[in-house]
Order: structure tokens, then sequence, then C-alpha cells
């Protein structure tokens, strides 16, 4: 699986909620593009992760 331009080898399929809760993403505070689709919060725990996904994590920050 690509992960914002690095591969990230998956041990077992894997839901998009699950991958940001393990990797220390808010998931409040980030954008998920999983293969050329923005993914909405609601659909996240739905979205499943394989090794052929290419995923994009834009997080939002605060500050100015």
């Amino acid at each position: 699986m690509q992960v914002n331009g690095e591969q990230v080898k998956l041990e077992a399929p894997v839901s998009v909620a699950d991958y940001l809760e393990t990797h220390g993403f808010r998931a409040e505070r980030v954008a998920i593009e999983l293969n050329g689709e923005i993914i909405p919060r609601d659909k996240r725990a739905d979205a499943m992760l394989d090794d052929q996904c290419v995923m994009e994590i834009v997080q939002f920050v605060q500050g100015g």
C-alpha cells in the first residue's frame, strides 16, 4: 500500500478508521483520499485498505 507517497506493508486488511487510530492520527483533523476518491468521516470504518491501495492523508493544522 502507498500512504502519502511511501510504501507501507499491511499485515492484514484494515479499515481507514483503524489505520488512522493505530498510527496516531486525530480523525477529526485529517482528510482522506483513497484511490482517488475523498472518503467522508462517516464512511472511514467501512472503507477497507489492502496492499493495492493508494491513500493520501492531509492533516489540518492550526496557526498562522
